[in-house]
């Protein structure tokens, strides 16, 4: 095997403060051109391309075997750095060119499956398939570093701030995360199981209790939930907890955080204090608890304006405790065919809503999909309400508070990006406090709490947990930026007293929580400071921030959407020996129903 050339650059750092310098690359060769007594080749590495060229100046055997190059081919050159005749602008460094005076082929390659430039348009399984030569992509190497950079900020700056980074453990007891934990079987205790974290939440608590004042952790977790563009089994946060804090603290020294790392990865000054909104504000203004506030669109009531009005859709909603509200999509009549509101009004049916009421405003009169039930008199007083005016058009849902809400949320969100609104170079960070502490199950009956059982009320409201819980708001915060989520928490409860009536509120008897929480709660009779932390989605703080619309095109092995890793094609069957090593029997696979 020829020697190692040892590098002394790589390809995109190169630029014309370099030309007459002897250089030596290594990388993959993208493309091979020969014409006749020259030969060029574009070499790859991970910080971008440049252009090789061999002439018949060099030794013959160097030249034959330039000419043997392929595509894929992992290479090392060296060679003098010149400036390039023909110029490429599309290209970083297409100044210059590297004249090559020797070569080693370290590894000839076959034809690869898939095309490694950044437009190759393969299947999502196909690419995730082949991942390793997918990532030797330009777009993807550059997700990796940004990555990598965002991580290094928050340890940078945590650290700074005097926290301690701790890991947690991996095999735990199931927690009340909301989502399906997965499952590990114990070999040393047949029958029993660890779970997977769905997050370190109890960990961190204990670490408090513990007197480590301030921990942070970039945290892998798993949920076993359906996915989607944003969500994977097994995800990573940025976690963090302090001690001796209220809500403003945690919130003052995440906005010192976010803006570092806006400062440092996008070159972007962001203004804080931030916005804060609290929860109903943003419901009843975005119809979302994580509103996007690029642009407007805001929900607007009509509970005043069309009660008694003899339109039973709406007077039906308003006699069930329910919602009337719309949004104006200002100039929007001429922008959306009955077609289009067609196909909004089906899209809405997922939320629960059973129609949706139009109203385009004109020049000499306004048409309505409900015209025939109202005077123009009484049509104006309602297009008042939004301020409409000559070419506005008019979405209006009745029906339950959470199905109005959610359907006009999608809509308002949905409408802007079909009219190339959202501008993912806009960043609009704010907060969403003062949540609900419980949700309320109408089928069941019962409360169960809106983040988890540990999560504070507001104190002027531990009044109402026995008479009115539903009204009690929570020491939650929630950080969102262009209507997504970017990370949550909340000031947790200290007081045993008030964790029991907090239990007590749940129904919870003495058996479940002791089983769900008994170690945390026996902690908790050592001393425990008052304490509140956060967690980030890294995945999706990367996905934001490089304007990708998938956290798979920020995660180096991704699962696709049926949580299969199509690299190593896991999960798999596991082996006779190993399910009677564990006293596990499969009574009945899944492939035989």
């Amino acid at each position: 095997m020829d020697n190692i050339l040892k590098r002394t650059h790589m390809c995109g750092t190169l630029n014309a403060n370099n030309i007459g310098e002897k250089v030596v690359l290594n990388g993959w060769i993208q493309k091979r051109r020969n014409l006749g007594g020259l030969i060029f080749c574009d070499l790859r590495d991970k910080t971008g391309i440049i252009q090789i060229v061999f002439n018949d100046n060099i030794p013959k055997e160097v030249f034959d075997k330039a000419d043997s190059l392929r595509s894929e081919y992992v290479v090392g050159i060296a060679g003098v750095v010149a400036e390039r005749e023909s110029k490429n602008k599309d290209l970083a460094t297409g100044d210059i060119e590297v004249f090559a005076e020797d070569l080693v082929i370290y590894s000839e390659a076959e034809t690869p499956p898939i095309y490694i430039k950044d437009d190759d348009e393969v299947s999502d399984n196909l690419r995730l398939k082949y991942r390793y030569l997918d990532l030797r992509k330009g777009k993807m190497q550059r997700n990796l570093s940004f990555r990598h950079k965002i991580s290094k900020v928050t340890r940078e700056f945590f650290d700074s701030e005097g926290f301690t980074e701790v890991e947690t453990p991996m095999l735990i007891k199931p927690t009340p995360e909301g989502a399906r934990d997965y499952l590990v079987p114990s070999r040393v205790n047949p029958g029993q199981f660890y779970a997977l974290p769905q997050s370190p939440q109890m960990f961190k608590q204990l670490l408090m209790v513990s007197g480590t004042d301030r921990y942070y952790q970039l945290a892998k977790c798993f949920r076993d939930e359906d996915l989607r563009a944003d969500r994977q089994p097994e995800f990573t946060q940025i976690d963090l907890e302090m001690s001796f804090v209220d809500v403003d603290d945690v919130i003052e020294i995440q906005e010192k955080y976010l803006k570092k790392l806006f400062r440092e990865v996008m070159n972007v000054e962001i203004t804080t204090p931030l916005p804060r909104y609290p929860y109903a504000e943003a419901m009843e203004r975005f119809g979302s608890d994580k509103p996007d506030t690029r642009f407007g669109f805001e929900l607007k009531s009509l509970n005043d304006v069309v009660k008694n009005s003899d339109f039973q859709v709406f007077d039906n909603a308003l006699a069930a405790g329910g919602d009337v509200r719309g949004i104006n999509i200002d100039g929007g009549a001429e922008k959306f065919s009955r077609k289009d509101i067609d196909k909004l009004q089906e899209a809405i049916k997922h939320f629960g809503a059973k129609g949706l009421v139009w109203i385009k405003i004109g020049e000499a009169e306004t048409t309505s999909s409900v015209s025939k039930f109202f005077t123009p008199e009484k049509m104006k007083e309602i297009t008042d309400v939004f301020n409409g005016k000559p070419g506005d058009l008019i979405f209006i849902v009745a029906d339950k508070a959470k199905i109005v809400f959610d359907s006009l949320g999608f809509l308002r969100r949905d409408i802007a990006g079909k009219l190339g609104m959202l501008d993912d170079s806009q960043y609009n960070l704010l907060w969403v406090v003062d949540f609900p502490l419980f949700e309320y199950d109408d089928e069941a009956g019962t409360y169960s709490p809106m983040h988890h059982p540990f999560t504070s009320p507001r104190l002027e409201d531990v009044h109402m947990l026995d008479s009115d819980p539903g009204k009690v708001r929570a020491k939650a915060y929630d950080i969102v930026l262009n209507g997504v989520e970017l990370g949550g928490g909340s000031i947790r409860i200290h007081d045993r007293n008030l964790q029991r009536k907090m239990f007590e509120v749940l129904k919870m008897s003495d058996e479940v929580v002791n089983s769900k929480f008994g170690f945390l709660l026996e902690a908790f009779k050592y001393g425990t400071p008052p304490h509140g932390g956060l967690a980030y989605g890294l995945d999706r703080l990367v996905m934001l921030l490089s304007w990708e619309h998938s956290i798979r095109e920020v995660i180096a092995f991704p699962k696709n959407q049926s949580a299969v890793c199509m690299v190593s094609e896991a999960p798999s069957v596991a082996s006779e020996e190993q399910l009677e090593e564990l006293g596990i029997q499969i009574k009945k696979s899944i492939t035989d129903q």
